[in-house]
């Protein structure tokens, strides 16, 4: 009688050391899974990462929420879960130079102006203006270059000039007080504009449909203030790759190219977190749609750390299908740009280019047959590997209409 009571008193406490356990898994799991997924309409909604979570129940055929498991045994957590026909796209992986006017001008420096009684001073730090503020207009008059501004306080003759200014997505007014300078002997504001940026990234996808394209997987930044560029109008413009530079330990490797003399081959209109976005020209679908390769989209539960492959171009205009592993995915990141941690396992691109390069940005990223995302970043410290976004988020911007979201 005494050896039962303490083999059921074992099994008691053996059985609640390991539902304890569960459960505790259980959070593990819930703090990582997100809290909306997209499916395929008619397909079972399954997460590739992580096959002994069950979707327990759920409207299928509608939006809803629906209840993710352990094994279909423990609850984790409700997420939504929202019905979509995976769009097709055609997946990029070619360069493509980046022409953009900013939407008023950006504020890359402040500094003191000598006057005529030798005094020192910043009119634009007087007026409250900081270093990636974008200067919207002057005098009521909307800004589109840096010259626009000169003019205005050149002519000023010193009388204040009021500013609309935008920082951090909120938008106020100021005065400033131009001040005649000793130097140029001219009337100035202390402060340094930047009205428009150049560079070169990679095409990620194309929505033949509607000759849409999204590219780049992460937002252009300033390169002295970092922050977002806001987009008045823009150019994409064939690029030819002249060479690599490849990248080491601490040195960031680089793609080097021209701008082709063809002439741009679409418009540039949306700047985002999750990459560029813009319209194609008439005869340019037929373009690249000639060399490219079409993909059913992946969405972010299809992914599943493992082998994958990577379109990119390190010379030339054609892109090459290269090997690469997928490290880590974060469901949950606070970055839009940074979801997946990938690691270049290639030979052939690890001699060329030593891992991901500058430019590489955008680079369509393929597993099991779906386009699930895009190269993004480059860790400094192991060009090998480096930073991808998913497709998905790169999708919900490509047509805004069509997926229901909003511009950021």
């Amino acid at each position: 009688m005494h050896i039962r009571k303490i083999m059921t008193k074992t099994a008691a406490a053996l059985l609640s050391a390991a539902l304890a356990g569960l459960f505790t898994t259980a959070g593990y799991y819930s703090a990582r899974l997100p809290d909306s997924l997209t499916s395929s309409f008619g397909e079972e909604l399954k997460i590739a990462q992580y096959p002994e979570i069950k979707l327990c129940f759920g409207n299928v055929g509608g939006d809803d929420t629906a209840t993710l498991s352990l094994f279909g045994a423990i609850p984790i957590k409700n997420i939504e879960v929202r019905q979509a026909d995976a769009p097709v796209f055609l997946a990029g992986g070619s360069p493509f130079g980046i022409k953009l006017l900013m939407e008023g001008v950006m504020v890359t420096g402040l500094g003191d102006v000598k006057t005529e009684s030798g005094n020192a001073v910043c009119p634009a730090a007087d007026a409250g203006l900081k270093t990636g503020d974008i200067v919207c207009s002057a005098n009521g008059k909307p800004l589109t270059s840096n010259l626009q501004l000169q003019a205005i306080i050149t002519r000023s003759g010193g009388s204040p000039i009021p500013l609309s200014v935008q920082r951090d997505g909120d938008s106020f007014d100021t005065v400033l007080k131009p001040v005649f300078s000793d130097k140029t002997e001219r009337w100035t504001g202390g402060m340094w504009v930047r009205d428009s940026i150049a560079g070169i990234g990679t095409m990620t996808f194309i929505d033949k449909s509607t000759g849409r394209f999204a590219g780049l997987g992460h937002p252009i930044c300033d390169s002295d203030t970092g922050g977002m560029v806001p987009l008045h109008s823009g150019e994409a413009v064939p690029v030819d790759i002249t060479d690599t530079k490849r990248g080491g330990r601490g040195i960031p490797g680089e793609l080097h190219g021209r701008f082709n003399s063809g002439g741009s081959f679409g418009t540039l209109d949306t700047n985002t977190d999750c990459g560029i976005f813009g319209q194609l020209s008439d005869g340019s679908i037929e373009r690249f749609a000639a060399d490219g390769e079409e993909f059913r989209l992946g969405y972010r539960q299809d992914i599943s750390i493992g082998e994958a492959q990577v379109y990119t171009t390190v010379s030339g205009d054609k892109p090459q299908k290269y090997d690469i592993l997928i490290e880590k995915i974060d469901y949950n990141s606070e970055d839009a740009s940074k979801n997946m941690m990938i690691k270049i396992t290639d030979p052939q691109l690890l001699e060329a280019s030593g891992g991901i390069v500058q430019g590489m940005s955008g680079s369509p990223i393929i597993q099991n047959g779906r386009l699930i995302g895009a190269v993004t970043h480059v860790f400094v410290a192991d060009p090998s590997r480096g930073f991808a976004v998913f497709a998905e988020n790169m999708a919900q911007h490509i047509n805004e209409c069509e997926y229901g979201t909003e511009d950021k």
